[in-house]
């Protein structure tokens, strides 16, 4: 039966790729403390091991599948990318570009000091500096390089990534959240207390949180002579400071009316207001509350809007939540970046064209809110295809293109190329989201699958040359990727604070994004007691995902 298994598998290699995935995926679950072993990982030693039997899989397969990885990687860091370099993060994009260069430096210098042939070089630099997404490039530049030993190289790539991956992962999470403080001298979690203070000023007294993430209605008659009695409705809404409340309908002589800012309230109205439960509660010393099923049954919705407004790009929340349009819409989350990280909801937090803004309300001032700021991201399982087609053909080409430099030929590749079509497409879509569209479950099919078809197929055809890889140079690697790993993330903290004058908590999160490790980020936001250091990780993360892929590429030819 096995052999007849085996036979069939052999005949059909399809199928084993969907075996190494399926196997792959649950080893990838297991933790050692808090970190996962990660599917990627899991899938590189599950192929590995089915790769002993000997599959002779397509290279196109891998070649396809890493494509449509590249490409989503891009589209998904597009808008930070773009928005760290024009506008407020620049710092932060300039820190990322430098903390990717430094980590280049030491996985080159530490592989040519170990001698070591590019192909564990290149698993070196995958695996000490956790982007997986550098093999790919990687390599593409072996293959195209015409050197004779190229298959050999290539084995190499997967034996360095797995023995340099756990430490590259464990250890700059360790040296952030431990080393981290120790290396700034600062108490993180009292430095992020006091950044929240500063951060809230302008805030109403109970807080963003408390002021905007509820939203409750009630119908409430106003009684003569009594608080509401005589103002106008802008007068009513103006008075409560401590939490936000808003007149969302009015019944007037048995009749529900039009109002507007100006209209005046009488008693007898009654209105349908909107709020907080406890700033609700406290309006029946001043009103009456009624059950009006009629006035009551409103249309209320809580919606993703991704922000594009160009006007509203770098506004505060206090800014916004103080223009006309904010009126009745309740804030609930904000998440930013490719791995969608929930950015603390501060009076002075400032927004970023492509962020997400989890929001509530009656649907005509969401309505309303979504004409100001962006385009609320409906439900919708359809892709573009026209336009990712387009994008992959048109990048693809120019990658391809190769310009000679003092008679050295040089290209950013087909995948290079596919990775800043990306990029720019990701970009383009948050900004004008009439096309383009690449729905999150693609995203992550193309993300988390395409990237893994490609390491299973790697894993696949070295696992002959595996062992004996592991055998001749498991100790080096392992010294040299600690080497690589750690001394990136011991200088970068001391450079965000002497060079770029970074806040601690923030300085510790762009280290975490420079090194694109989130967990590493969850480390330091639980030695903070705070999630101030998100605020630092999106925009080092989007600059460095994009710039350690391509030096794959880059190691390659500069080996």
């Amino acid at each position: 039966m096995i052999d007849w298994i085996i036979e069939v598998l052999k005949a059909n290699t399809h199928l084993v790729i969907f075996l190494t995935l399926a196997i792959g995926y649950w080893a990838g679950k297991f933790k050692i403390g808090k970190f996962a072993l990660g599917s990627v990982t899991g899938t590189l030693l599950a192929g590995v091991l089915i790769g002993q039997l000997g599959f002779d899989i397509s290279p196109q397969v891998k070649t396809m599948f890493f494509t449509m990885f590249l490409f989503a990687v891009g589209y998904s860091v597009g808008p930070q990318f773009v928005q760290g370099v024009a506008r407020d993060g620049l710092p932060q994009a300039i820190f990322g570009v430098v903390v990717s260069v430094l980590c280049l430096v030491c996985v080159y210098v530490g592989a040519k000091m170990a001698g070591f042939d590019v192909g564990l070089a290149a698993g070196l630099l995958a695996g000490s500096q956790t982007i997986s997404a550098s093999i790919g490039l990687a390599t593409s530049a072996i293959n195209s390089s015409g050197v004779d030993n190229a298959e050999f190289l290539l084995n190499q790539i997967p034996v360095a990534y797995a023995i340099t991956y756990l430490f590259g992962t464990v250890g700059t999470g360790v040296i952030l959240s431990v080393l981290g403080p120790k290396l700034l001298n600062a108490d993180i979690a009292e430095e992020c207390r006091k950044y929240e203070a500063q951060m809230s000023k302008g805030a109403p007294a109970g807080g963003m949180n408390t002021a905007w993430q509820q939203l409750q209605m009630r119908a409430y008659r106003v009684k003569e002579g009594g608080r509401a009695d005589g103002k106008t409705v802008a007068q009513l809404e103006g008075e409560q400071t401590e939490s936000r409340l808003f007149v969302e309908r009015l019944r007037r002589d048995g009749k529900i009316i039009d109002f507007d800012g100006q209209t005046v309230i009488k008693a007898g109205d009654i209105g349908v207001i909107s709020g907080k439960t406890e700033a609700l509660v406290s309006l029946g010393n001043a009103a009456e509350e009624v059950a009006d099923p009629e006035l009551l049954d409103i249309p209320v919705e809580s919606v993703d809007l991704v922000l594009t407004s160009k006007a509203a790009n770098g506004k505060t929340l206090i800014e916004l939540a103080n223009s006309d349009f904010a009126r009745g819409v309740f804030l609930r989350k904000i998440t930013r970046g490719a791995t969608s990280i929930d950015v603390p909801i501060f009076a002075q937090t400032k927004l970023n064209r492509g962020d997400i803004l989890k929001i509530s309300g009656r649907k005509t001032h969401v309505e309303r809110v979504e004409k100001a700021l962006g385009y609320v991201d409906r439900s919708s399982s359809a892709t573009d295809m026209i336009w990712v087609g387009l994008f992959i053909l048109v990048f693809g080409l120019i990658g391809a293109l190769t310009v000679k430099v003092g008679g050295v030929p040089i290209t950013l590749s087909v995948s290079g190329g596919v990775l800043i079509g990306g990029l720019i497409l990701g970009w383009a879509r948050s900004v004008r989201p009439t096309f383009g569209r690449l729905p999150e479950p693609t995203q992550w099919f193309m993300n988390s699958v395409g990237l893994n078809v490609f390491i299973a197929i790697v894993g696949i055809t070295s696992g002959p040359g595996f062992i004996a890889g592991l055998k001749a140079n498991g100790v080096p690697l392992l010294l040299v990727g600690i080497f690589a790993t750690a001394v990136p993330m011991l200088l970068a903290p001391l450079i965000g604070k002497y060079i770029f004058k970074f806040h601690p908590g923030i300085n510790l999160g762009a280290c975490g994004g420079g090194r694109t490790s989130t967990a590493s980020v969850a480390m330091v936001g639980d030695v903070a007691k705070s999630n101030v250091p998100m605020l630092g990780y999106t925009v080092p993360y989007a600059v460095s995902n994009t710039l350690l892929t391509l030096w794959g590429l880059v190691l390659v030819l500069i080996y």
